[in-house]
């Protein structure tokens, strides 16, 4: 439990929420981590490229139901909205190409396909960016959008050199067109893991606000062993959340498992945790068919109970074991985590900590495992 005291900058937004008894503030924080409500948008012409780098995002491959075609079917002019299936609230929305006419106005582009509603927006391009998209890029800058990155599409055929080389050519275009500072990720659509991605993630977790921030890697698809610990970390920050509002709020002293209200919280959390880290039968299955592994192979590596089937027996069985084991929790410690007005509810806040905490400790652990596997022994 001693980990959670110095995981990510969430957790002391939470507590310093707490202490001010904005409890409130704390409930919607908890609730958009477990929704994961976030928009993201691109730009770019559409094809192959871009499809695919929307399906990533989401975790799909080409040839999964409800994966964005690379024949889009909607008009040219139209926006295209594409939900995550295992997270309904996270959204990729399919921007229109800019019109490469000399009359262009980024005004009217931006508010036709409502630029400004989205948390952030990708520029995308094989070769150099579109003039008229650095305009889109720039009225997005002077209306304080300030979520917005130019995305340099690598493909098969690119080498080092000629990467570097449009690399080059796309910062001498953006410099002429007036960008202080510019900076262009290169991302190959269907390995994220790759090139720049991380380090895109990287500075969208500096500029988007924390909770999006937070909720953007929650629902993002398990890319990296870095990235499943950010998950890790997340969710220990929300079930510190949770476990304050539950000792916090309750006023009888009843044992934690005979709440009904928490025990449902936790199978909550932790069922967005298995969606999350990926370790559901359908996303482990998605995950060996893209990498060209046998399945089996990394449905095997899942040890935790909790990693293949969340039950509310299991749960509750977790529950349980904490609440016997609280003698074993320094209660300095406990003090240390509790927001000052739930200790006195002590025994419910320990007993969810900890009983959370161990199975997402495991439940990430056996992520890393697959994703480990996945990365070394798939195509």
């Amino acid at each position: 439990m001693a980990d959670v005291l110095k995981s990510l900058n969430l957790l002391e937004t939470l507590k310093e929420s707490m202490e001010l008894n904005k409890l409130s503030d704390v409930k919607d924080a908890v609730e958009d981590l477990l929704i994961s409500r976030i928009n993201l948008a691109v730009m770019g012409d559409r094809g192959d490229e871009k499809a695919t780098f929307i399906n990533s995002l989401r975790g799909l491959g080409p040839g999964d139901d409800e994966a964005a075609p690379s024949l889009s079917t909607v008009a040219p002019e139209e926006v295209a909205g594409y939900p995550n299936p295992k997270h309904p609230d996270f959204r990729m929305w399919d921007l229109p190409p800019v019109p490469s006419t000399s009359l262009f106005e980024p005004e009217g582009y931006i508010e036709r396909v409502k630029f400004l509603r989205y948390n952030a927006v990708f520029v995308t391009f094989i070769q150099t960016p579109q003039p008229n998209s650095v305009e889109v890029f720039l009225e997005a800058r002077s209306l304080q959008q300030q979520t917005v990155y130019f995305i340099l599409f690598a493909s098969a055929k690119d080498t080092e050199k000629s990467l570097e080389d449009k690399r080059k050519a796309c910062l001498d275009v953006l410099t002429s067109q007036g960008v202080t500072l510019p900076k262009v990720y290169l991302v190959r659509p269907s390995t994220l893991e790759q090139f720049d991605f991380p380090c895109l993630l990287e500075d969208m977790g500096r500029d988007l606000p924390e909770i999006r921030a937070h909720a953007l890697i929650l629902a993002l698809p398990t890319l990296t062993s870095s990235l499943v610990s950010q998950k890790k970390e997340a969710f220990k920050a929300l079930v510190w959340a949770a476990a304050s509002l539950s000792g916090g709020v309750s006023t009888i002293p009843v044992p934690f498992v005979a709440s009904m209200v928490d025990s449902s919280v936790a199978v909550r959390i932790l069922t967005k945790a298995q969606i999350s880290l990926c370790l559901d039968d359908e996303s482990v299955e998605r995950l060996a068919r893209q990498r060209g592994v046998v399945p089996t192979r990394l449905k095997g590596l899942r040890t935790c109970l909790l990693s293949v089937e969340v039950t509310k027996g299991e749960v509750k069985k977790r529950l349980a074991a904490a609440e016997k084991d609280l003698a074993t929790v320094s209660s300095k410690l406990v003090e240390m985590a509790m927001p000052r007005h739930a200790r006195s509810a002590s025994r419910s806040f320990a007993a969810m900590l900890q009983a959370l905490n161990g199975a997402i400790d495991e439940m990430a652990a056996d992520a890393e495992k697959i994703v480990a596997v996945a990365l070394r022994e798939g195509q």
